[in-house]
């Protein structure tokens, strides 16, 4: 969210406010409706000291102890809104039932806000762009794509599908990790047991020796001294890394573009996080060149859906193309993000006036690559769990006995 600074005339006297949104537009809308005399201008200014503190103590709480919304909570909310509006009922008064009916707090809160924006005159989704984080960039879209057609209840239908198959991949994705996880985890507790118990024994062995010890033997000794003597520090020292890196991805921009750049890189993780952006991108997008929608709009509002800056950096470069009277598939083949064979199936629905069916197949491709890296991510972990394993083997038997062996020479000699 931006602030901008509201200059109007009231009784004859210049006054100004401050209003938060997340730009301009939004700015101007909100101002007309809350403002209550003749706006002079518009602009974007910083946040009052008081603001930028509590946001800072909220942000930083919120990386500790956030709430995060139940995923089915808010598929049913959605299912919910869409039936209610196909039956001709006001999205104000859908709101308001859904807010009452749903057992999650934290969704609760957030209808109850959006109930009360409805009420000052914002439109929906003005009313739930606060709590994109909370909703996901899926729902705001979808919501904005309701609007624009005036078929909201279509909208929420569809939306309700997306979230469901969201929710159905996160699932699939927990049950691949399982195995994965319990196996390292497994490894961490009997690697430190024996640092902690087993180690320690043999040394005072070798201190007795007061020879010289081998690399692995030092190695071990080191990691040994580390987890007793400041184990807990190291401990304290890895959660307020995490929580930091949490805080610095939502609060500085140029951190969060070298993160998401450096995510695409990263074995396994990146392809995940590519195959998923860019299904959800062209899910959103299909939907609203169905909906006739424009395609330089259509491509902003599915800009939204984006979380990866780096992916959102080059497919915002598709719209300016797209106005500068570029078509689509040259815009998409400049990303370098499309293989050959799915930027001649967006040329040949643009060629033909299929672009909404061709555009649902790259959308399948895109899927179909994403659910065959979580079906089989077990089979890609497994080698780097193999290696892990030895090397752990291998460091506490070398670092063990070696110095038995020359023990064992000693004796002979």
């Amino acid at each position: 969210m931006k602030y901008f600074e509201v200059n109007y005339m009231f009784k004859g006297k210049k006054t100004k406010t401050v209003i938060k949104s997340p730009n301009k537009t939004d700015a101007i809308a909100i101002a007309k409706i809350k403002v209550p005399g003749v706006i002079l201008n518009v602009k974007e200014t910083s946040a009052p000291l008081e603001d930028s503190f509590a946001n800072f103590k909220k942000q930083l709480l919120g990386s500790i102890t956030k709430k995060n919304i139940k995923m089915p909570s808010l598929i049913a909310a959605v299912r919910q809104l869409s039936v209610m509006t196909n039956a001709g009922i006001s999205i104000h008064d859908c709101v308001k039932e859904v807010a009452g009916a749903t057992v999650d707090v934290t969704l609760r809160e957030i209808f109850d806000s959006v109930n009360e924006d409805l009420n000052s005159g914002l439109s929906l989704t003005q009313a739930m762009m606060p709590f994109r984080g909370e909703l996901g960039d899926v729902t705001i879209a979808m919501v904005e794509l309701g609007e624009s057609t005036g078929n909201m209840a279509e909208s929420l239908a569809k939306l309700g599908d997306i979230l469901d198959e969201i929710e159905s991949n996160r699932q699939k994705f927990k049950k691949a990790l399982r195995y994965p996880i319990t196996v390292v985890v497994a490894i961490a507790i009997a690697f430190t047991i024996l640092m902690v118990y087993v180690v320690p024994k043999f040394k005072e062995i070798f201190s007795k020796l007061k020879a010289e010890l081998p690399l692995p033997t030092k190695i071990l000794l080191f990691m040994e001294h580390a987890i007793n003597e400041y184990g807990f520090y190291i401990l304290g020292v890895l959660i307020a890394t995490i929580i930091f890196i949490k805080y610095m991805l939502k609060t500085d921009e140029e951190f969060k573009k070298k993160f998401d750049k450096y995510i695409l890189k990263v074995y396994l993780i990146g392809n995940i996080t590519f195959y998923a952006t860019l299904s959800r991108f062209t899910l959103v997008f299909t939907e609203l060149i169905r909906a006739g929608i424009p395609i330089a709009d259509a491509l902003d509002t599915a800009l939204l859906t984006l979380d990866n800056t780096h992916l959102k950096k080059q497919l915002s470069a598709v719209k300016i193309s797209v106005q500068r009277g570029i078509s689509l598939t040259e815009a998409f083949r400049d990303t370098g993000l499309f293989e050959g064979m799915l930027i001649q199936m967006i040329q040949a629905g643009e060629q033909s006036g299929t672009l909404d069916k061709m555009l649902e197949k790259v959308t399948d491709y895109f899927k179909s690559r994403f659910n065959e890296i979580i079906d089989n991510i077990a089979s890609y972990i497994e080698p780097i769990l193999l290696g892990f394993i030895a090397a752990m083997v291998l460091l506490m038997a070398l670092g063990i006995f070696m110095p038995m062996w020359d023990m064992a020479k000693a004796v002979k000699n």
